[in-house]
C-alpha cells in the first residue's frame, strides 16, 4: 500500500479500533479520529472515560483501521491526554457525531486524546504479509 492508499483508508473507515492497556490486560473499544493534515490522530473522550487514566499511565496505544475491502492498517502510537482548544475545535468541525456527547469545544466533559504516529504497518487481501508505511 502507498501512503496515499493508508490516509485515504484512515479518513474512509471513519471509525478505528483503540487499544490501550490495564495492568496487563489490553482494553479495546471503537472511536472516531481524526487525522490532521500533519499526519497526528485526535480524538475526543468524555470526562469519565477509563480510557484516559489507561493513557496517562501507559501512552503506547495501537489504533486498527479496517475498509470494506479487508484492507487495513494498524497505527502504533503515543497518546497524549490534551485540552488544546484549537486541536479540540479542529476535532468538533470535522466529526459530526461529536454533538450528541458535548455541547461544543468548551464543554467541560470534553477531552482530547492526540496520538504522536509511530509506525504504521498495511495490509491488503492481496499481499501475502503486512508492509511498514511511512507517513
Amino acid at each position: 500500500m502507498t501512503k496515499e492508499e493508508v490516509i485515504d483508508l484512515i479518513r474512509d473507515a471513519g471509525f478505528c479500533m483503540l487499544a490501550t492497556a490495564e495492568g496487563k490486560q489490553p482494553r479495546v473499544r471503537p472511536m472516531m479520529p481524526y487525522l490532521t493534515e500533519s499526519n497526528e490522530l485526535l480524538l475526543a473522550l468524555l470526562g469519565r472515560s477509563r480510557t484516559i487514566q489507561q493513557a496517562k499511565a501507559n501512552p503506547q496505544v495501537e489504533l486498527c483501521f479496517v475498509d470494506r475491502k479487508m484492507w487495513y492498517c494498524r497505527i502504533a502510537g503515543k497518546a497524549t491526554i490534551s485540552e488544546d482548544k484549537s486541536k479540540k475545535q479542529i476535532l468538533w468541525n470535522n466529526i459530526p457525531m461529536l454533538k450528541q456527547y458535548f455541547g461544543g469545544p468548551d464543554d467541560p466533559n470534553f477531552h482530547l486524546m492526540t496520538i504522536d504516529i509511530q509506525q504504521v504497518e498495511a495490509m491488503t487481501p492481496h499481499q501475502k504479509a503486512p508492509e511498514i508505511i511511512e507517513i
